[in-house]
């Protein structure tokens, strides 16, 4: 891995915990799931929803803004939108876009993200 950045040490966070931390200047979300570290964009590549403030269930974050659903382990969409008419439209038009993630690695009580 290069580019590696430190952005918290072990244990700083709960299982199923998430905060916003800085890798070289771009803030990122961490995640915690059991032992497991993630890390992606704090933007919901909808509307830039704060994924911050979405709800984390396992390794599914829900956007708060448009329910818009990832799996923060690759990217993934689980849903785009919460349904109706625009969920329609955007699986129609294929609008959905995966979140963007990044590596982490845990060595020396560090935990890293590499950007």
């Amino acid at each position: 891995m290069n580019n590696l950045s430190e952005v918290a040490k072990i244990g700083e966070l709960k299982s199923g915990t998430m905060k916003v931390v800085s890798a070289r200047g771009r803030e990122i979300l961490l995640t915690r799931v059991g032992d497991k570290y993630y890390a992606t964009d704090t933007r919901c590549p909808h509307m830039k929803g704060d994924l911050s403030r979405g709800k984390l269930e396992g390794t599914v974050i829900t956007c708060p803004l448009h329910g818009s659903q990832f799996d923060i382990g690759n990217g993934q969409v689980v849903r785009w939108l919460k349904g109706g008419l625009m969920s329609k439209i955007g699986k129609t038009l294929r609008l959905s876009r995966n979140l963007t993630v990044y590596n982490v690695k845990v060595e020396d009580g560090k935990v890293l993200v590499e950007y």
